[in-house]
């Protein structure tokens, strides 16, 4: 009795494949410090619809680049390789080519810049020549380090850079440009949970970093993880972690107003939850799911945090 072989795999098509590319599920955790900043500003008396949705929207584009570009240039510098132990990437999987890959990066850079323009038109109007142009340059880094964390000659990604630039963008530059755009000013404890969502978006990218070692080792891409090793860099993690809710609640004592400033402590369990599964946790696959748990929690922070600031 003849026996008939499995069918083929469905072909993706090409819409499902740049969704797919496209990574949605790290859209949530980019717009978190926009929140953040939206939130403080709201706390203070700024708080300025359009150049809330107008910063969401190119923090959208922005990470939608990055990971146009990330799926390149893993891909092109080897990182992306049957090693790899997270999902197949459109360009390591042939569903996308890497010419029509650097087309699409070519179009989110495009469209990054004019939303940023746009901000900053209606954020700061034809005021303030020099901040504008502040902004602007502020504005072409960002996409540079989108385009630049591991594609171009020489991707920061790769000498270990990444926190570093998640930290500053996810951050520093999210939380306090988008309170600053809205205010014209720009408190100084208000970098304190700036740095708090710097700390956390840092924490996502070192599970993935910790999930990839292997991978990333042999690719010659040369992350925290692979720097400090699997042990150490997971109490990095944890410090990662402690860091982020210490900013907060420093924040929290140095401008009480309320105790509904105390609700991001509620968000306080997942944390420890996440840090605890990341310690027990050594199988690749199973350090998967933690990506968007982190993500996840970050949202529920950011959303708590910023509701406790407003009550």
């Amino acid at each position: 009795m003849a026996t008939s072989s499995p069918a083929a795999p469905a072909p993706v098509s090409p819409a499902k494949a740049w969704i797919s590319a496209f990574r949605p599920r790290t859209l949530p955790l980019a717009l978190a410090s926009i929140m953040a900043g939206g939130f403080l500003a709201a706390s203070y008396g700024h708080f300025r619809g359009s150049v809330v949705g107008l910063a969401a929207l190119t923090t959208i584009l922005l990470q939608i680049l990055s990971n146009l570009a990330n799926d390149y240039g893993d891909s092109q510098n080897g990182a992306d390789s049957v090693h790899r132990e997270g999902p197949q990437r459109a360009v390591q999987s042939g569903v996308i080519t890497p010419a029509q890959m650097k087309k699409g990066m070519g179009v989110f850079g495009a469209l990054s810049l004019v939303s940023g323009l746009l901000l900053l038109w209606v954020a700061l109007g034809t005021a303030g020549a020099w901040i504008f142009l502040a902004f602007f340059v502020l504005g072409l880094s960002a996409i540079w380090a989108a385009v630049n964390y591991t594609a171009g000659s020489k991707p920061y990604g790769y000498a270990g850079l990444g926190d570093l630039s998640v930290f500053v963008f996810f951050g520093l530059v999210g939380v306090c440009g988008t309170y600053f755009l809205q205010a014209g000013a720009l408190p100084v404890p208000v970098l304190l949970p700036a740095a708090a969502l710097g700390c956390f978006a840092t924490a996502v990218l070192n599970v993935n970093n910790i999930r990839d070692i292997r991978s990333d080792a042999l690719a010659g891409k040369i992350t925290i993880p692979v720097r400090l090793g699997p042990q150490r860099a997971r109490v990095y993690h944890a410090v990662l972690l402690t860091a982020g809710l210490v900013c907060a609640v420093l924040y929290v004592l140095l401008t009480y107003r309320s105790p509904w400033q105390w609700l991001f402590l509620l968000s306080a369990p997942l944390l420890v939850r996440n840090a605890a599964a990341v310690w027990q946790r050594h199988d690749s696959m199973q350090l998967d799911p933690l990506l968007k748990q982190m993500a996840l929690t970050t949202l529920v922070f950011t959303l708590l945090f910023g509701l406790g600031q407003v009550l």
